[in-house]
């Protein structure tokens, strides 16, 4: 059985970045929806050097909008609560599993 606090190898770059770069979960999950790479954030972050560039929370946010047409996601959830949940529904259907195979199967014929 998978540890309770273990996290996906590839959902770490997104807690980092998260981290780093001062995002909401909000603004994690419109830039995963859009498709953005966590690891070049950094180029896309560099808005002091670069004044002409948005802020990486308006640049997603601004993205997002011209993509789906709305500010914000309809259910907003943490990385975290996305493992949750997952491991929530694997753990159902192993139980699940569990109940069908118990069951036995009658052989007798009439």
């Amino acid at each position: 059985m998978a540890k309770a606090g273990f996290i996906p190898q590839k959902l770490k770059p997104w807690i980092e970045a998260r981290k780093r770069y001062r995002l909401s979960h909000a603004q994690i999950q419109m830039a995963r929806e859009l498709g953005l790479n966590p690891k070049k954030f950094g180029s896309l972050a560099n808005h002091m050097q670069e004044p002409w560039k948005l802020s990486l929370p308006t640049y997603i946010e601004k993205l997002y909008f011209k993509r789906f047409n709305k500010d914000r996601p309809d259910v907003i959830r943490s990385i975290e609560q996305m493992v949750k949940d997952k491991a929530a529904r694997k753990a159902e259907r192993k139980e699940e599993q569990v109940a069908e195979t118990s069951v036995p199967h009658s052989t007798e014929q009439i």
